[in-house]
């Protein structure tokens, strides 16, 4: 909880974020708030999680989702993320999280540059419950891209996501989801790893990836359905192609797949925007626009979730610990888990989300936040919130 209420207050640091919550006086925010009965220092908090494996922490995710899927008044929350008849969307994709040339650890994995120096560094593979045209997204657990016990070669995204689908996918198969990912994931070691879970896939086929396909669809009739939208003066058509059933790759063994193509042109007949895809599920006329806003939605998790956490005051990229074993693992877990808990709150919680709208952006709310709890103890979270949001005064200190 010391570990995790620095990434849930935003704090750049864990001196910082202890000299601001230890207030004296017997008495202090890290009680009444988080239920730290002592604040420990944070060579003490480092030493503790570095053995801790990061999977101690995915039943919180369970938690937090089952949370939002039963708020007040007994509404399923995830109603909004619902497409394609009931099936939720998770997009998945790798980032970066920490890099150095001198620090280093066995769970390390290594690059060698241009000019001759080796850099270690720690990658992940996220994932995120998305839905197109919904402002909110719910990180999920993440897997690790790190030297795997036995294998002789390096850590690779794709091996991670297949690893993240056999542990995960049959605790998230009652959400019916649909799995997004960009070109490098439309192979089909990946798009069976999808199917054996029961699941299904929406994943980006680029054209210069997969030859075979594009060879089936040229001098093909293909299925299209074309609509105009208007927006005042300005007129964009979108033009949707598609066909079923074509081999992924060369070879007996190789998966059928639905190839489908979304294309916006201007008013003057200029290509603003293209992309294809491949998917499992049959496409028609009536789903191939959801498909094709379900494909595209896939882009949320780089700029709601990876982009969110490295700039809006998750500090991502910072090194808060490395450790020797799970250290800087655990701390990003930690991190998502904290990110996860904002948007749960501003989805179920109307006290978080009227504090939160009293204060505007992201970065002045919890400005506020850390400013008033450097000054003012609070008995609990619901005290803090309405003095946040303006509708009961502040306590006064003993």
């Amino acid at each position: 909880m010391a570990a995790f209420s620095v990434f849930f207050m935003q704090s750049p640091s864990f001196l910082a974020h202890q000299k601001r919550l230890q207030l004296g006086h017997g008495r202090s925010n890290c009680t009444s708030l988080f239920g730290i009965a002592e604040i420990p220092c944070d060579n003490h908090i480092r030493n503790m999680l570095d053995p801790a494996e990061p999977s101690l922490l995915h039943p919180v995710f369970d938690d937090a989702l089952a949370a939002i899927e039963k708020i007040a008044g007994g509404l399923d929350g995830l109603t909004a993320f619902r497409r394609l008849g009931g099936h939720t969307l998770i997009a998945l994709d790798g980032t970066e999280y920490f890099c150095s040339k001198t620090i280093g650890c066995p769970h390390c994995s290594t690059r060698l540059r241009r000019n001759g120096e080796t850099e270690n560094f720690h990658a992940m593979v996220g994932a995120t419950l998305v839905a197109p045209g919904h402002n909110k997204v719910i990180p999920l657990p993440p897997e690790f891209i790190a030297p795997q016990d036995g294998a002789e070669k390096q850590d690779c995204e794709n091996a991670a996501v297949k690893r993240w689908l056999a542990t995960h996918g049959p605790r998230y198969a009652k959400l019916k989801p649909i799995f997004l990912g960009d070109d490098l994931h439309s192979r089909q070691p990946v798009c069976q790893a999808v199917l054996d879970t029961c699941c299904h896939f929406i994943f980006v086929c680029k054209p210069t990836s997969h030859p075979l396909i594009e060879e089936y669809i040229s001098g093909v009739e293909l299925e299209t359905h074309e609509e105009t939208h208007k927006r005042g003066k300005a007129r964009t058509i979108y033009r949707y192609r598609w066909i079923n059933g074509v081999p992924l790759r060369d070879g007996k063994d190789a998966l059928r797949v639905n190839w489908f193509e979304i294309e916006i042109r201007n008013r003057d007949g200029e290509v603003t925007y293209r992309n294809s895809f491949i998917t499992d599920i049959p496409i028609s006329s009536d789903n191939v626009v959801e498909l094709v806003a379900c494909g595209r939605a896939r882009w949320k998790i780089e700029n709601e979730t990876f982009n969110v956490l490295k700039t809006n005051g998750y500090n991502l990229e910072r090194n808060f610990g490395h450790g020797e074993q799970h250290l800087a693992a655990i701390l990003v877990t930690l991190n998502l888990l904290a990110f996860a808990m904002h948007t749960i709150c501003e989805i179920a919680d109307d006290l978080w989300r009227a504090a939160k709208e009293k204060h505007g952006s992201r970065h002045h709310y919890f400005s506020n936040l850390a400013a008033i709890t450097s000054f003012i103890i609070f008995p609990s979270w619901t005290d803090l919130l309405q003095t946040l949001s303006c509708t009961k005064p502040p306590p006064v200190p003993p």
